[in-house]
């Protein structure tokens, strides 16, 4: 009897085992499923299909990305203005946020600097809201680095891509082929936007839509010009092959001057940063030595006035300062 009830012990702890085994199992491949790297990525294709502004019917597959996961929440974004605009920043950043997500993060980051300013670093009258503006700006600010970045990153991906198309049509592939292959073996992100390109396509967009919706989604002045070189040549016919060549080392010499340009104005650049930061780090730095000494600038009348015109002028040179170190090319 006590050999029965030890085999029927063992009997329960190999199935407790199996049966852990097998809800771990279940949960990790239920995550996988909706949250995994392939469920992410497909997630972010189906997503970058819908970043246009067309409206047409072909192109109305995919459109329409979710400005928020909440129905009510989502309802109330589709009547303000600028959230679509918004939106397509959210997308030309690379970011995977949602439009609420950032409008959340922003009233996050005002209140905690509306705390700070008001708690921590004893500051009164309007540069309270100074603060907590500046705060809640933030997450913005981050998305617009983040959208500046990624468009460089595909600005200085673009000749290998289009060298890459070239040596396709020159082996004898068709252009939705070189299309394939660019969004195959070139990099992230511009290998991204080249797949949209053809998935689209595949999807039943005309080509002369799905680049139109390429040159919407990445505002680069070179992507334009190959865009409008592709579509001009499918009209009025040419060789391909040597316009995207000739378009290739056109964004390379480009790219050389505007990097020659940049590397003689960084010292003006460094300058402005330098005269436009300056006065805040002495101010935060003063007042955490001396709140009584630096706590007349707002609370006095007087000096409430005298931060403001110095705040205007700042202003005004850092625009003048940025007129000087922005050289267009």
């Amino acid at each position: 009897m006590q050999n029965l009830g030890n085999n029927e012990f063992l009997v329960l702890v190999v199935l407790a085992f199996t049966a852990t085994l097998l809800l771990i199992e279940s949960l990790y491949l239920l995550w996988r499923s909706s949250r995994g790297a392939e469920a992410t990525r497909l997630k972010r294709r189906l997503a970058s299909l819908a970043a246009t502004r067309d409206r047409s019917g072909q192109s109305q597959l995919l459109k329409q990305r979710m400005l928020s996961e909440l129905p009510a929440f989502e309802r109330t974004l589709q009547r303000m203005p600028r959230m679509r605009h918004l939106d397509r920043m959210l997308q030309q950043s690379g970011l995977s946020w949602t439009v609420s997500g950032v409008l959340l993060a922003m009233v996050g980051c005002t209140v905690v600097g509306w705390t700070l300013a008001d708690q921590l670093i004893n500051f009164s009258g309007f540069l309270k809201p100074a603060m907590a503006a500046v705060a809640g700006s933030l997450p913005l600010l981050y998305v617009l680095r983040a959208r500046s970045r990624r468009l460089a990153t595909i600005e200085r991906q673009l000749p290998d891509t289009l060298d890459l198309m070239t040596r396709a049509l020159r082996a004898g592939h068709a252009f939705t082929a070189a299309l394939k292959m660019a969004g195959e073996e070139t990099a992230e992100p511009i290998a991204g936007e080249f797949r949209t390109v053809h998935d689209q396509m595949n999807f039943g967009v005309s080509m002369h839509q799905a680049l139109t919706n390429l040159s919407e989604r990445v505002q680069i002045t070179d992507l334009r010009y190959f865009v409008v070189a592709v579509l001009i040549q499918r009209e009025s016919g040419g060789n391909l092959t040597e316009i995207l060549t000739g378009l290739s080392s056109l964004i390379r010499q480009r790219a050389k001057l505007l990097a020659k340009v940049k590397v003689l104005s960084s010292e003006g650049r460094l300058s402005a940063w330098i005269l436009g930061l300056m006065p805040f780090a002495l101010a935060f730095v003063l007042n955490l030595a001396n709140p009584k000494f630096m706590s007349v600038l707002w609370t006095d009348p007087l000096g409430i006035t005298i931060v403001k015109y110095m705040l205007v002028l700042m202003a005004l040179g850092a625009v003048l300062m940025r007129k000087i170190v922005r050289i267009r090319v």
